[in-house]
């Protein structure tokens, strides 16, 4: 199950939509879906957990816990808002388009993807771009 939880005052205008979306994207990996927890937050919240947990004084956009087992997807993915707002005017995109990419790349990681070497970048932002696409796919 996909849930959604605010840290923040942002909250998502069209969670059904983006929860269809994730599922679509998880099957589309060959992956189940377990439980996973998006929690949007703002940079303080997300820069506190990035120094606990993962020892990095930085700002960053996203932190994803992965607790799957095997092919079924379990995790804890935080956003931090202020980030996705001040990316997307960086990269001009929407800020809509962001968030997405951010969300998507969490559930990514859970299916296996890396980012760490720049050949793993390559192949996570393919595979990012491919799943926006079915975003905009109506699913019958």
């Amino acid at each position: 199950m996909i849930s959604f939880h605010y840290e923040t005052q942002f909250e998502l205008p069209n969670e059904a939509q983006i929860e269809q979306w994730i599922s679509n994207v998880i099957d589309s990996e060959d992956k189940r879906e377990g439980d996973i927890n998006y929690i949007f937050c703002d940079d303080e919240y997300l820069h506190k957990l990035n120094v606990e947990f993962l020892n990095h004084d930085t700002l960053t956009d996203i932190i994803s816990f992965d607790n799957s087992v095997g092919n079924e997807l379990h995790g804890d993915v935080f956003i931090s808002i202020e980030r996705i707002a001040d990316n997307a005017a960086d990269f001009n995109v929407s800020f809509e388009e962001e968030l997405r990419r951010v969300m998507v790349h969490g559930v990514l990681h859970y299916c296996g993807y890396k980012d760490k070497t720049d050949d793993d970048q390559t192949e996570m932002t393919s595979k990012e771009n491919e799943k926006l696409k079915m975003f905009h796919v109506e699913q019958s």
